[in-house]
């Protein structure tokens, strides 16, 4: 059949009954379509300025066969509006762009990527792999950093990152590296000594934003314009800026800190807590006794309490007694384990290669699934350098 398109954009407020109405669709047809789309695409979720295209038969019928709905930059669904109704979703090709940048840090992570032309949202992936190693709040001019990753475009779009292969971050003259490797089933990132990234902590509890007010035992009160202790870190945000969990643990409290204003505290351990202060409100399910994993939304950024603005007052208890959060260091969890070392050495030497020179691309780490190690790869000499090294 020969067809003629119409493209649009949703219009606020508008429905899939006003819109298609327009082109001879019944109510009793749209009732079908209702209940065709059920379990498949709520309709509901048309949001205004979204795209579509119509698709009209080029005849004196003029008949609207297909509707088509564009629910994000790669994500479709076709409703075909022939003698029977019916609804799938589709997504559009993606190729993938391996690509290698570098950025210095001058102003901010966000707009290193702008200048360094890489998505912006590698700011968010390159702060959730370090997080545990740099804080981001904290870095300085002149830190950089260098990131092997998978560039995913629609055409000439580009739609996001894909798989990071690698990063070395230099942050206040040290070397973090970030090396991913499968271990447990799962693809997580390792320093090159096969130590995890992830630690039992979190550095801070949220993404971007800055440090207002550090730990101190004589701060002069914005509001009360008195001195006394501040046993926190301030970090200035937009009010509802996601809030999470440092580290696992149990809720303890949550309720009305005084002039802490919405508070919550997690018992990590035996000896560890954490406390969130001034919340605007509480993310979905949190209540005391809500057994939380590290990363977990916990609240949002508000200023309820005695606040000038919108931040987050972060604390940290040992044993009962306040410390300074920006001083714990974390311990890393499991490391590579022995049955995997070879492997993730020989990972681990194609992905430095890769980073710090030219590779070729018969050579370079393209999936983790199911590796092997060439025969020319000699694992058992450079273990023995290593621990000769650590003897000597």
């Amino acid at each position: 059949t020969d067809y003629l398109t119409e493209e649009g954009t949703i219009g606020e407020g508008q429905t899939l009954s006003t819109l298609l109405a327009g082109y001879g669709i019944s109510a009793a047809r749209i009732d079908q379509i209702v209940k065709a789309s059920e379990g498949i695409f709520d309709l509901h979720n048309l949001r205004a300025d979204h795209n579509y295209t119509l698709f009209l038969r080029n005849d004196s019928t003029s008949r609207l066969d297909y509707f088509v709905y564009e629910e994000n930059t790669t994500d479709y669904v076709i409703f075909s509006l022939l003698d029977s109704i019916s609804i799938r979703k589709e997504q559009k090709d993606i190729t993938i762009q391996r690509k290698k940048k570098s950025g210095t840090i001058t102003s901010s992570l966000w707009n290193c990527m702008i200048d360094a032309g890489m998505p912006p949202a590698m700011a968010m992936e390159l702060s959730d792999i370090y997080a545990w190693s740099i804080d981001f709040f904290g870095l300085q001019k002149g830190d950089h950093f260098t990131v092997v990753y998978d560039e995913r475009y629609v055409d000439t779009v580009s739609v996001g990152v894909g798989r990071i292969w690698g990063a070395i971050f230099n942050h206040a003259g040290k070397d973090y590296y970030a090396i991913p490797f499968k271990q447990g089933g799962k693809i997580t990132y390792w320093d090159e000594q096969g130590n995890s990234l992830r630690k039992n902590m979190l550095k801070a509890p949220l993404k971007y934003s800055r440090i207002s007010s550090r730990y101190s035992n004589s701060r002069l009160h914005p509001i009360l314009k008195i001195r006394r202790p501040h046993h926190g870190v301030d970090y200035a945000a937009p009010s509802g800026t996601p809030v999470h969990a440092v580290a696992d643990g149990v809720v303890i409290f949550k309720g009305w800190g005084g002039g802490g204003g919405n508070t919550l505290k997690i018992k990590h351990n035996s000896r560890l807590m954490s406390g969130y202060l001034h919340l605007r409100s509480y993310a979905k399910g949190i209540v005391q006794g809500k057994r939380v994993n590290q990363g977990d939304l916990i609240g949002y950024v508000g200023m309820t309490g005695t606040a000038t603005g919108p931040h987050l007052d972060f604390r940290l208890w040992m044993d009962g007694k306040p410390i300074d959060p920006l001083k714990v260091v974390a311990e890393p969890v499991e490391p590579i384990t022995a049955e995997n070392r070879p492997i993730f050495e020989f990972v681990k030497s194609r992905i430095l290669a890769e980073l710090q020179g030219e590779l070729d691309d018969s050579l370079k780490i393209t999936q983790l699934d199911s590796l092997v190690i060439p025969k020319d790869f000699h694992f058992e000499a450079s273990v023995q350098t290593k621990a000769d090294s650590v003897k000597k």
